[in-house]
């Protein structure tokens, strides 16, 4: 390029008279008006259309700041740059600033996720993970701090450059709020609305600190394990179901498909177990026919059983005793869970629920027991 090559374009550069910025992309956010040598031409025009803020930087401070508008750009629009520069009976064309135009519409359907899964601890199941994901809405609402805390001097900051920084704060601040609102795991997928409503009062400061609304916050889903999903709707059933009638279902239905599977350790061994103590009653018959024959009946009737009596503990301290009627309600009404320390007369030491025989119809297994050794 010549040496009037330059002296043209500098001087067809510096006294431009209009500054507005047409948006011709859907992701910029803050774009940098250039110009040769930041230089603006005295009562040069500004125009600031719906939608777009425009924002004047001195030397790396902050200056004045325009709505939507058309401007002359003078002492009395410039009362911010005018006390920077020192002016004070007016400045003479050029004068120096940077200009930045910042998209202040909604930008909508934004992505937001959980990269890894969040622990949470319940007290049923114990330590789970679940995984979430939805949208956001965001809109500038302070263009000034937004330029200044976020944007710096990047000439065209985009849609892309925010959302990773959005959405790691999104990501920590839904799992600090789901870890402290300790819910029953099944809650959370039923309960998206009210858990969306306050994680965006949640992380609303936090969005304001740098010149941002989060307008809108959605959790479209909230998921987890397969096995879990399965252990909670088996817990559902069971908090409905008398547990008596469902326990001696699940045994009949089991005895019912090990008898069935002929070709299977279970069901050879059920079959023969069921041979052995047909045969052992028939012989025992033949041989003591009266050993069958009804007993006379008693003149007094025996003494009652003494029920079991049973303590359980809750936060460390001994409750109890209870019966094992009031046990089951206390299990089912979540009071206690499957990790709660029994104990009963008989018994060493405290233990598990989980761990007990005649407590575990309350877990609502569908296995039954071991066949006894032949």
């Amino acid at each position: 390029m010549g040496l009037f090559d330059k002296i043209k374009e500098k001087l067809s550069h510096e006294f431009i008279d209009i500054i507005e910025w047409l948006d011709y992309t859907e992701d910029t956010i803050a774009h940098r008006f250039e110009r040769y040598q930041n230089e603006i031409k005295n009562n040069a025009k500004l125009i600031v259309r719906e939608g777009q803020t425009a924002v004047f930087i001195n030397e790396g401070q902050l200056a004045d700041v325009f709505g939507p508008g058309t401007y002359t750009l003078n002492t009395q629009n410039l009362p911010i740059l005018t006390t920077l520069k020192g002016w004070k009976y007016g400045f003479d064309s050029p004068f120096k600033a940077e200009v930045y135009f910042v998209n202040t519409h909604l930008f909508t359907d934004e992505k937001w996720g959980t990269k890894n899964p969040i622990t949470l601890s319940d007290e049923r199941f114990g330590l789970v993970e679940i995984r979430a994901f939805g949208t956001y809405a965001f809109r500038i609402i302070d263009a000034g701090k937004f330029i200044k805390d976020i944007v710096g001097t990047d000439a065209n900051f985009t849609n892309f450059e925010i959302n990773e920084h959005l959405k790691s704060l999104i990501a920590t601040r839904f799992t600090d709020t789901v870890g402290e609102a300790k819910l029953p795991i099944e809650l959370y997928a039923a309960n998206t609305t009210e858990l969306s409503e306050t994680c965006k009062e949640v992380m609303q400061p936090e969005f304001s600190s740098v010149g941002i609304s989060l307008e809108k916050f959605f959790i479209e889903n909230v998921s987890m394990p397969e096995e879990l999903k399965k252990e909670i709707f088996e817990y559902s059933r069971i908090d409905k179901l008398d547990l008596d009638k469902l326990t001696k279902f699940k045994t009949a239905k089991a005895i019912e498909a090990a008898a069935n599977n002929e070709g299977g350790t279970a069901g050879a061994g059920m079959g023969m177990g069921m041979g052995f103590a047909l045969a052992q009653q028939m012989g025992t018959a033949m041989a003591n026919p009266q050993a069958h024959q009804p007993a006379p009946q008693a003149a007094t009737p025996p003494p009652m059983p003494v029920a079991t009596q049973y303590y359980y503990a809750i936060n460390n301290q001994q409750q109890g005793p209870v019966s094992f009627e009031q046990l089951q309600s206390l299990f089912a009404s979540r009071t206690i869970n499957r990790d709660s320390l029994i104990w009963k007369q008989g018994m060493s030491e405290w233990k598990a629920l989980q761990e007990l025989d005649e407590l575990k119809p309350f877990l609502g297994g569908n296995t039954p027991p071991p066949l006894p050794a032949q």
